[in-house]
Parts: structure tokens; sequence; C-alpha cells
């Protein structure tokens, strides 16, 4: 059954990165957790795996249809670098109920950005300040959390450098994968604690949806998946704040 679910788990994940270019994280951390019974410490420590895998096997397809911006890509994962690097060094020695709770409301915000539907009706481009800062909040989400923070690079990628959504979408991937290898990174010290075998499951079935997902467009509208995303996150974020609070 753990086989079974592993591969499950990391096919819905490999669906949703490869689709909407992001979420992969934040699916694959509180299944980690409350489904397998990881700690959160361990749990964004494997995340950052499977999401590194499962996102630059999504990436690769985008890449051969010249779908990715590498300047782009590079720009925004190099202005992160000091924060992705500095929270992933001290994330373990965080109280769990913060990972947790700080995981949920990263989930709001992610759920709210989905419904604003932020790639419609642009007519200009945000200033670099907002870029500077948007790319530092993406490395420390990384680093601290296990998320690739693929929900704000796509709309930084469209509003400040103009790029079309498909495009956005494909050079998204690579940026998840290189803030996760380099949250993985610093992460080290916990690799020999963490039971790689699920996370190694579940990266498995993701990299194959991921690239399948990525060669194909969804039949359904994009507007109704960001909005059952978004609703899904919700979900996650309330259930995730009552476990740590409540229950």
């Amino acid at each position: 059954m753990e086989i079974v679910g592993a591969l499950l788990a990391g096919s819905f994940i490999g669906a949703v990165l490869g689709f909407v270019g992001a979420g992969g994280a934040m699916l694959s951390v509180p299944i980690l957790i409350y489904i397998f019974g990881y700690t959160p410490h361990h749990a964004t420590t494997a995340a950052l795996a499977v999401v590194f895998l499962a996102s630059f096997s999504g990436a690769v397809p985008k890449m051969r249809l010249k779908e990715v911006l590498y300047r782009d890509a590079l720009v925004i994962w190099g202005i992160g670098l000091v924060t992705n690097i500095g929270f992933s060094s001290i994330s373990d020695s965080l109280p769990e109920s913060f990972i947790t709770t700080g995981f949920a409301v990263v989930l709001t915000v992610a759920g709210l950005s989905m419904l604003r539907n932020p790639f419609t009706d642009i007519h200009k481009r945000i200033p670099v300040s907002v870029l500077i800062l948007v790319s530092l909040i993406i490395g420390a989400m990384t680093g601290l959390f296990g998320i690739g923070g693929g929900f704000l690079a796509i709309p930084i990628l469209v509003l400040f450098f103009g790029t079309p959504q498909k495009v956005a979408a494909g050079t998204s991937l690579l940026i998840i994968s290189l803030n996760s290898i380099t949250a993985l990174i610093g992460h080290y010290h916990l690799w020999n604690e963490v039971k790689w075998r699920t996370p190694a499951l579940m990266a498995v079935s993701a990299i194959y949806v991921a690239q399948m997902a990525s060669r194909k467009n969804s039949g359904a509208s994009p507007i109704a998946v960001k909005k059952a995303f978004s609703v899904l996150l919700f979900s996650i974020a309330l259930f995730t704040l009552a476990k740590t609070w409540l229950l």
C-alpha cells in the first residue's frame, strides 16, 4: 500500500507541475507529513528532492520546444540565492510549529494568487525593486518550506519580463528545479535522517507524469484549473493549521 500510495501521490504532483508549472512542493510536503508520517523538517527536505527531479523532467520537453528563458530563470534564481542558502542552513533549528504555520500561510497566498489570475490584462511591467523583493521571497520560501516558488515566479515572468504564459510555465519549472537543488544542498545535514524510499517512489512517478503533462495542454479551462487548485490549497492550509494548533 505504501508503494501504491507513493506512486499515486507522485503522479498527482507531476500532473500539477506539468500542467500548471507550479505547486509540486505545496502538495508533496503535506502528503509526506500527513499521509506518510514524516516530520516537517524531513518532509521539506524530501520534498526538495522530489520537486527538483519532477520539475527538471517537466522542463526538459519545454527546453526542446524552446519554451524556456534561461537568462530570466537564472536572474530570479540568482537574486534569491542568498535567502535560499541562508534559510536552508537554519531551517532544521526552527520549531516544527513555525514550519507548518508558515507553510499554511504560503499556501493561502498561493491560493489567492491563483484566484487573482494575474496573466490577463497586463499593461506594464513591475518595478525592478519588486522583482528583487519577490526573488528574495522565493529563495526564502524554498529554503524554509521546500517550496520552489513557481506560483510567484510565473507572475514575475509575465509582469516583469513580458513572457507569454506558456513560456513562463516552462521557465518556472527551470526556476523551481534550480531553487530546489540549491535548498536540498543546504539541507545536507538532514540527508541521513530522511527515509528516502517513499520520496524516491514519488519522484519516479512524478517525473514520468510531469513529462507527459508538460507536452500536452490540459483539456480543461486554465481558469477553472487554477480555481480548483486554489480551493485545494486553501483546504490543505486549513487542515495544516488545525493539525498544528487544535489537534
